[in-house]
């Protein structure tokens, strides 16, 4: 492959060689608006596929689908279904206007659509087949009609018996598993991915070519590799290499790539900034290696991130709004669940108390390390014998950890050991989301690994983190390493909305109990 040199002159090319494609078309009588025609597609189009960016998380546009097609389905079967099964329904609202239906309608299917969400339903790291989809379905929702009676006997939605609530969420639950039979059938995996041709054929590259699960690689398809060089090493496999030497943009446009990922192992070695500009003004994405695997794994990759990247990428950002709209929504929200939860957190003290017969705390104070590096008493209901740590040696926890009590085994289970940490809400200690705060021995050892580890700290620590809903229950240095990728992921991206879809995907750790040990 050719290079270039200076940016100035590839533009001074770039309008060279654009019309010098429009001669050579015209003289080999190709439709010239065939060519245009395809490019003003990809300039509206490649950006819907693959994933989306929506309050600074990326979600799967398959799925960002599915939800939209359920929300409007379960709104239909409220306004237009149920009336005609209850006739009830539509006599007691005689009056209502069609606005007012609507809004009953679009609160229901809301909360069924987020009941289905916190099963993890709607997300493309979701691996479960057919059946265990249909479990999580059953769960989703029950805990969805449970909200809807709940909301009702207090605010009436559909001012009505809570059987017509379960005929809603039976005819919802009946469409939603007929329609998820045709999604993993014919849609999962197979439209609105991205078609992804990658530069580089190299070490870096093949960090794509590992990719071979369709779970991942459910949000692009891959076309192939561009080799840099001739002497480029190839380490990607053979049948994968393209020969677009001669006209890149000529070969994206035929072949209708979306997206142009920029993967050399040697970053000095000059890249085809000819062809790539002209791909880049044809309407196709250039997307750095990082970006790429940051959107596709929701993780950034600490095995490729380099300096300049945490300089110049989007991201990292402080905003005074969105700390106090995060503040106060801790305060509400802690205050909510301290007084919500008290009788559970009664019964859980009193549980602990009568087994170890009155010998021992009942609560867990150990030292955390906060924002800024700060450290912090952390409170947690005790779980694991008084004689634990008695060398003053700080341990991981274990799977089946002798040290575990029979109570505290139970309490880790369902989280509820975790309840007193609402108090270090509260005095903002911690936040509702964030990742969660470690042991300063520990911080001390994986900060040596790597020095990126101090970085967590650049926000609040918190109650639940995207790490957890990511990535098991870590209990080792290798395990810190792979969630400090999710946690730098939540640093560069979090937000309010983000938050919130965090505590949604919650639910599914605290049901299935992931990552208990």
């Amino acid at each position: 492959m050719s290079t270039h040199g200076s940016p100035h002159m590839s533009l001074v090319r770039f309008q060279e060689n654009k019309k010098r494609d429009s001669q050579s078309v015209e003289s080999d009588g190709t439709n010239v608006e065939s060519v245009h025609g395809n490019m003003s597609v990809f300039s509206r189009f490649h950006s819907l596929r693959g994933k989306v960016r929506l309050f600074g998380h990326f979600f799967h546009a398959q799925f960002l689908l599915l939800a939209c097609v359920e929300l409007f389905s379960f709104i239909c079967a409220f306004i237009y279904v149920l009336p005609l099964l209850t006739p009830s329904v539509a006599e007691s609202k005689p009056n209502a206007s069609l606005l007012f239906s609507w809004s009953d309608g679009a609160f229901a299917g809301l909360v069924l659509v987020l009941a289905i969400a916190s099963m993890g339903l709607y997300d493309a790291r979701q691996r479960e087949d057919m059946k265990g989809a249909l479990v999580r379905l059953a769960v989703a929702f029950s805990s969805g009609f449970a909200v809807l009676a709940l909301t009702n006997s207090f605010i009436p939605v559909i001012a009505s018996e809570t059987t017509h609530i379960a005929q809603f969420v039976l005819i919802a639950f009946s469409y939603s598993i007929l329609l998820r039979i045709y999604f993993y059938k014919f849609v999962d995996g197979n439209v609105l991915q991205r078609r992804v041709l990658v530069i580089g054929a190299g070490k870096r590259a093949a960090s794509i070519d590992k990719i071979r699960r369709k779970t991942d690689q459910r949000g692009f398809d891959l076309v192939g590799f561009v080799r840099t060089s001739s002497e480029e090493t190839v380490q990607v496999r053979k049948q994968k290499l393209v020969n677009a030497d001669d006209d890149i943009r000529t070969y994206a446009l035929q072949n209708q790539i979306d997206e142009i990922i920029i993967a050399p192992d040697d970053r000095r070695r000059k890249l085809p900034l000819d062809g790539l500009i002209d791909c880049r003004m044809s309407g196709i994405a250039i997307t750095d290696l990082l970006d790429f695997f940051e959107r596709e794994t929701e993780k950034i990759r600490l095995d490729l991130i380099q300096p300049s990247w945490l300089i110049y990428a989007d991201g990292f950002k402080r905003n005074f709004l969105r700390s106090f709209a995060k503040r106060s929504f801790d305060i509400l929200i802690s205050s909510l669940l301290l007084i919500i939860c008290s009788p559970l957190m009664t019964f859980t003290a009193l549980a602990i108390f009568l087994e170890s017969k009155g010998r021992g705390p009942i609560l867990y104070s150990q030292s955390r390390v906060g924002y800024n590096g700060k450290c912090f008493n952390l409170y947690k209901f005790r779980s694991m014998r008084t004689d634990a740590e008695q060398d003053g040696v700080a341990r991981w926890a274990k799977e089946n950890d002798s040290r575990v009590t029979r109570v505290g085994s139970f309490i880790r289970k369902y989280r509820l050991d975790e309840l007193p940490q609402l108090w270090n809400i509260f005095v903002n200690d911690m936040s509702l989301v964030g990742p969660r705060p470690e042991r300063p021995e520990f911080v001390e050892q994986l900060c040596k690994i790597n020095a990126l580890y101090k970085e967590r700290h650049r926000v609040t620590p918190g109650l639940a983190g995207w790490a957890q809903v990511c990535y098991p229950y870590g209990a080792s240095k290798k395990d810190s390493m792979e969630k400090l990728q999710y946690d730098l992921y939540y640093v560069k991206n979090h937000g309010i909305l983000f938050d919130f879809y965090i505590l949604v995907q919650t639910a599914e750790i605290i049901f299935f109990k992931k990552g208990v040990r």
